[in-house]
């Protein structure tokens, strides 16, 4: 892996160059507002549809898309857990964790790799709907933009807890807890738009 910068800045300020073929490369990077736009685009007409195709009752179908929202943290947390920090058993799953997540841990401040590339945000957008559909019917047409929702939200605050310093409130735990995770122990701290998992599954930094 080729890692790219000045050479007297620290490594969390440069990047590391994935593939050699240019357009590969470029395909592996994106400004967060691309997918976050593209997660709202995509729960507005969503809810639309919800709203002028469906007899769903509006205040069942804005707890469903609540409902969406909780449901997006919880996977959040696990898909940080065991698949961004799967254990690299073979050269395979070395090779996946790196990309999908190791080059993150590696250079936390290349804002350009805070989320998936737009086509893969785009085909996970296709398969959520898909999956919810399947199993819920119309009303996944509220479910998913609760979940999209959550997953812009998500996108936003990674990029907040490493682009600006923490705030003076009570959010200040996001960056305070992803600190950690990053920098002194990554078997912490998963969450990352919320706490909640990792103090209802264990796994909150212990105090100092």
């Amino acid at each position: 892996m080729k890692k790219i910068g000045r050479l007297d800045k620290p490594d969390n300020f440069r990047t590391a160059q994935m593939f050699t073929n240019p357009i590969l490369e470029r395909l592996t990077r994106t400004h967060i507002l691309i997918p976050i736009t593209m997660f709202v685009i995509f729960a507005g007409y969503s809810l639309y549809i919800a709203l002028t195709e469906t007899s769903i009752d509006l205040l069942v179908g804005l707890g469903i898309a609540a409902i969406g929202y909780i449901v997006f943290t919880f996977v959040e947390y696990m898909m940080h857990k065991h698949f961004f920090h799967m254990e690299p058993s073979n050269p395979v799953k070395d090779k996946l964790q790196y990309t999908v997540h190791g080059v993150h841990h590696d250079f936390p401040k290349d804002k350009y790799r805070l989320a998936m590339p737009p086509f893969v945000s785009a085909a996970y957008a296709a398969i959520f709907y898909l999956v919810f559909k399947l199993i819920m019917g119309d009303y996944a047409y509220y479910f998913l933009p609760g979940f999209l929702i959550g997953y812009a939200s998500y996108l936003g605050f990674h990029y907040l807890v490493h682009a600006l310093a923490p705030p003076k409130n009570f959010m200040k735990v996001l960056w305070v807890n992803h600190a950690i995770h990053h920098y002194k122990d990554p078997d912490v701290a998963f969450g990352v738009s919320t706490p909640l998992w990792d103090i209802l599954l264990g796994t909150m930094p212990k105090k100092s």
